[in-house]
């Protein structure tokens, strides 16, 4: 079936041009990574421990995605909101699902442009594990409060890094960490070029200013990598599209609301038009780029679903302004469990006792006393949507009263 125009880009039609075609089967047919690929031979860790060194079974970056998908925080993410909180239906993206999305529009482009894939999945996997509850709005009121209370700044891409790094200290590569970090999909970009970086001190350094700093120093991070480079790209190709599906299907958006008249069906041809757009103009560069109506027709689109969708009222609604306060109240409370020390509260039972239990294997330890705002910061940002609202209305009984209760059965009977 021929796929369908978009009347917006007319000049995105999902195929590559004959000459870049046939570089890209010569590319796969060879079997090998392209000379701007990361091999797993340039991967660096923080230890140099033994039982992480490379093997034919398990090379590095291999090794990444496999200490990733077995940390609970990963199994987390399919309770976490991508975009569309308190809505009882199953088939909408959770947050798990968006990671794996980002991977495979990620593993697309890389395998075209020669580049490591497991690198490049490593990164897709651990780029929102650190994401609150509630997506982008629950990452704003933490924020808030903890910017109120510290002056440091929350960012998901920040706790990501965090969470696979220090929390679970599975020692990473620096190569994964870095895409991580640099993941960010709210600022996109027509051309990106690698930082150069070659060392964790420097990275360190750029993460400490990035919680100070905030959103003008995130702003500046580029990749080490060309695999981070992709997934970057492939984060906003990955929802753009994906979001619009289901917004359509929350029924928040009449299909035919988008200026470019495809309505769901703008996903499948945003996968292909911009998959096939990055690696046409990325072939043969040593960077990853897209095409002048590439960039333009994203960055029209995300604007267009921030208008449509992120925006809206429906979803606004959602939220009660009395939300934002309780993550400024559970904050309170957790801080005041931890000056208690009761070992009862969730916060110890739940948190501190099983990342203690978790990180002794590997001669790390939780200094979470060190930094009682930062431990509030990691409990609360590691809830999924339902033990964020359990945890509420368990404490604060107006709470009860805020939270959306649909049904699975509101249009249908069981």
């Amino acid at each position: 079936m021929e796929a369908r125009t978009n009347r917006m880009a007319p000049g995105l039609t999902g195929r590559l041009s004959p000459e870049v075609e046939r570089v890209v089967r010569a590319n796969v047919a060879s079997g090998r990574l392209a000379g701007v690929a990361t091999p797993d031979a340039a991967a660096i860790r923080r230890d140099a421990r033994d039982r992480d060194r490379d093997t034919a079974l398990r090379p590095a970056f291999l090794r990444d995605c496999e200490k990733i998908v077995h940390m609970p925080a990963y199994n987390r993410l399919n309770g976490k909101t991508q975009v569309f909180s308190f809505r009882a239906d199953d088939d909408l993206a959770r947050r798990g699902l968006h990671e794996q999305l980002v991977g495979r529009v990620a593993r697309d482009i890389g395998r075209a442009l020669g580049l490591n894939l497991d690198l490049i999945e490593a990164i897709a996997l651990g780029h929102d594990i650190g994401h609150t509850p509630f997506g982008h709005t629950g990452e704003r009121y933490l924020n808030d409060v903890l910017h109120a209370r510290t002056g440091r700044w929350f960012f998901h891409n920040l706790q990501s890094v965090r969470v696979l790094d220090v929390l679970y200290g599975r020692n990473l590569t620096l190569q994964t960490l870095d895409g991580v970090a640099c993941h960010n999909g709210e600022f996109e970009q027509q051309r990106f070029t690698t930082s150069g970086l070659s060392g964790f001190e420097e990275f360190d350094e750029g993460i400490e200013r990035c919680w100070r700093e905030g959103k003008d120093a995130i702003r500046r991070l580029r990749p080490m990598t060309l695999e981070g480079c992709v997934v970057r790209v492939s984060d906003i190709i990955a929802y753009v599209g994906k979001d619009r599906q289901d917004a359509i299907r929350a029924h928040l958006v009449a299909p035919d609301a988008f200026d470019d008249g495809l309505g769901g069906s703008y996903n499948a041809w945003a996968l292909s038009a911009f998959v096939a757009d990055v690696v046409e103009a990325s072939v043969g560069t040593g960077e990853v780029r897209m095409s002048e109506e590439g960039f333009a027709e994203l960055s029209r689109a995300k604007r267009e679903n921030y208008e449509k969708i992120y925006g809206s009222k429906e979803i606004s609604e959602d939220f009660a302004p009395q939300v934002g306060g309780l993550f400024e109240m559970l904050y309170e409370h957790e801080l005041d469990a931890l000056r208690a020390g009761d070992e009862t509260a969730a916060i110890f039972d739940h948190h501190i006792q099983p990342l203690t239990r978790y990180l002794a294997p590997y001669g790390r330890s939780y200094a979470w006393e060190d930094d009682p705002d930062q431990c509030v910061v990691d409990f609360i940002s590691a809830m999924t949507d339902d033990y964020f609202v359990a945890t509420c209305e368990a404490l604060f009984p107006e709470a009860r009263e805020l939270f959306p209760n649909r049904s699975y059965f509101d249009k249908a009977r069981p």
